[in-house]
């Protein structure tokens, strides 16, 4: 199947284009394949864990499949994001730096029906021609038709209204693309996860990165600690979230200039 929406991974103009016309593309293979098997194999722990707690606090049904918060030590989160995969568009999109503001995945279980399967945006306010927040996926595992391809209603960034599940589920387009490809898409667009009717696990990691002022799913800096991001490179450091940081009490708040929690550049 031919996808219209495949794109040369270095073309920035190309990107801009994709993403005013329909609020997404796909960089096909771009990850590579050895890479690809080392997140996979990190998944399974991971999953274990935080399907403990899901399960621990009531919400284990709708969480079926859903790994949140995978930037810990040790595994292939910090190596992931130093790769900077697409920084020239992200940068692009949101018109300067932009941190972190959700490392998550998903495991598309036959049967289960997650959140994600639902018609939905990620952004809940609708901003317009302003851009605040950008989305990527990595593929873990070939994305097909039977194994739940994400739904995305092209050109539906543009509108605050939400699509019935009839308008969109007939007029959506399909995410069709090999492991190892990123998708790209604007937070405005309205897309869903589609069912896996196979029995194979479809997985893949959701990735979202926002203006600096706009506040992380977690506190990646404090959940890792202050002292660990003075071994990060800067560019790191940005990207997870050291350089825009919220002062706890007068002593962090009161600092010379690149002792300050909120550096310059952010926004």
């Amino acid at each position: 199947m031919k996808n219209n929406y495949t794109y040369k991974f270095e073309n920035t103009k190309k990107f801009e284009t994709a993403m005013d016309k329909y609020g997404w593309l796909i960089y096909d293979e771009v990850v590579p394949l050895a890479f690809i098997e080392e997140i996979n194999a990190d998944l399974e722990a991971a999953y274990r864990l935080r399907r403990t707690i899901q399960k621990r606090n009531g919400i284990e049904e709708d969480m079926k499949g859903t790994l949140h918060h995978l930037l810990e030590p040790g595994n292939f989160g910090f190596e992931l994001l130093s790769q900077l995969y697409c920084d020239a568009q992200i940068r692009h999109f949101l018109k300067g730096n932009y941190i972190l503001n959700g490392i998550n995945g998903v495991i598309n279980l036959h049967h289960a029906h997650p959140y994600v399967q639902k018609v939905h945006r990620d952004m809940r306010s609708f901003t317009g021609s302003l851009k605040l927040m950008i989305q990527m996926i990595v593929l873990l595992d070939d994305f097909t038709l039977d194994n739940g391809a994400t739904f995305f209603l092209s050109g539906s960034h543009k509108t605050d209204t939400k699509p019935n599940e009839l308008k969109f589920f007939g007029k959506a387009d399909r995410a069709v693309a090999k492991k190892g490809s990123i998708i790209l898409f604007d937070s405005l667009i309205w897309h869903a996860a589609g069912k896996n009717y196979t029995d194979i696990p479809r997985r893949a990691l959701t990735l979202s990165f926002t203006v600096p002022y706009f506040k992380q799913q977690l506190d990646y800096p404090r959940f890792l600690g202050y002292e660990a991001g003075e071994n990060f490179s800067e560019e790191m450091r940005q990207i997870i979230g050291y350089n825009a940081r919220v002062p706890a009490n007068l002593y962090e708040y009161y600092q010379l200039p690149n002792r300050r929690m909120y550096q310059p550049g952010q926004g």
